[in-house]
């Protein structure tokens, strides 16, 4: 692709303010909104209420606080000239009622930075589930969340069915698709790693016209063990708008075989032969497994064993040698005269030492 089909922008651009000079006149129509916030959020909410007042009353937005009903309302006023002031100050209530603390809410107000709350309460039907891919995204003790804040420059903030994150666009993007990722049982450590790769590659400007999908990795999917198969299948019979057929009576039988019209002493002699005929099957079979037990088993073949080709030969002359060399040899202690000798010369042989 050319570099002059692309659409880039320069570093360090930002979009100008929208200023009174924009729209002069102002509104002509008066727009509010309002939301509900839970009961252990009052206290908080009254200590830093006077902050929202000045931080709205800077866009010229006012904001009312109902403790009684237990709502928030922001509405325009007159002097209001930023169309998009109110839908900032919206989100903003919103985020005050979902457990955001103060000091990062009021950075919805400025031009570059925008809210994503996604709804994960309904992704996961158990609740054991649901909380353990909820715990799974924040990790031991919050690192996960932490590492996914740095990555995407958003702030996340894990509440009940629900997360809040708050940051830029590309951010909250990313954000979102981790959170879903992770309800859908895909570790979030797995996005991590990429958004790291494409973090380090973003800084090399000759990689920014290119594709990178070579440097991202692939995480296949383990394929578990499948569920063992019942031995017995039920399987459900096709359904058909007709009964089945009438099954047939004896004489129905009898008239398709042609024995109904026999008469009753022909019919007892067929009943007597085919009895006869089974007797005679049975005795058969019997008398087979009678013989079996007298039917010889088949004996292996003998096999002959060689016998040695060669005897060893005795050599008679080296025993006579070996009875020799014994004969010679002195058994039991050595007489008194060789062992002085012997003394005596071990004793010339140390002097000489």
């Amino acid at each position: 692709v050319d570099e002059s089909e692309l659409l880039t922008v320069p570093d360090g651009w930002k979009e100008p303010a929208f200023t009174r000079e924009d729209n002069p006149k102002g509104l002509l129509e008066e727009s509010s909104f309002a939301t509900l916030f839970p009961k252990y959020r009052e206290a908080y909410l009254k200590e830093c209420w006077p902050l929202v007042q000045k931080a709205l009353g800077e866009h010229y937005v006012n904001a009312a606080l109902d403790l009684i009903e237990g709502s928030m309302t922001v509405t325009t006023t007159k002097k209001t000239f930023d169309p998009y002031a109110i839908i900032r100050a919206r989100d903003l209530i919103k985020l005050l009622a979902r457990s955001v603390p103060f000091e990062q809410v009021f950075r919805i107000l400025q031009d570059d930075v925008a809210c994503d709350i996604i709804k994960i309460g309904s992704l996961v039907r158990k609740r054991e589930t649901f909380i353990k891919r909820r715990a799974r995204l924040l990790g031991p003790k919050g690192s996960t969340l932490k590492a996914l804040e740095l990555l995407t420059n958003c702030y996340i903030m894990v509440q009940g069915n629900t997360v809040s994150a708050l940051g830029p666009f590309s951010g909250l993007k990313e954000v979102r698709k981790v959170v879903l990722d992770t309800m859908k049982n895909i570790h979030p450590i797995y996005n991590i790693k990429t958004l790291m790769i494409k973090r380090e590659l973003a800084k090399d400007p000759e990689l920014r016209t290119q594709s990178w999908e070579r440097f991202l990795p692939k995480f296949k999917r383990k394929n578990l063990k499948k569920r063992k198969e019942p031995k017995k299948k039920n399987t459900k019979k096709e359904y058909t708008p007709f009964p089945p057929p009438q099954p047939e009576s004896q004489i129905d039988k009898e008239l398709a075989s042609g024995e109904y019209f026999l008469k009753e002493r022909q019919k007892k002699r067929k009943q007597m032969e085919e009895i006869k005929a089974k007797q005679a099957d049975a005795i058969k079979r019997r008398q087979e497994e009678r013989n079996k037990a007298f039917i010889p088993p088949k004996e292996k073949p003998v096999v002959k064993t060689k016998k040695a080709s060669t005897e060893k030969k005795i050599d008679i002359e080296a025993i006579k040698e070996k009875v020799k060399n014994a004969k010679k040899k002195k058994l039991g202690a050595l007489p008194e005269e060789e062992v002085k000798l012997k003394m005596a010369a071990d004793e010339k042989k140390k002097k000489k030492k």
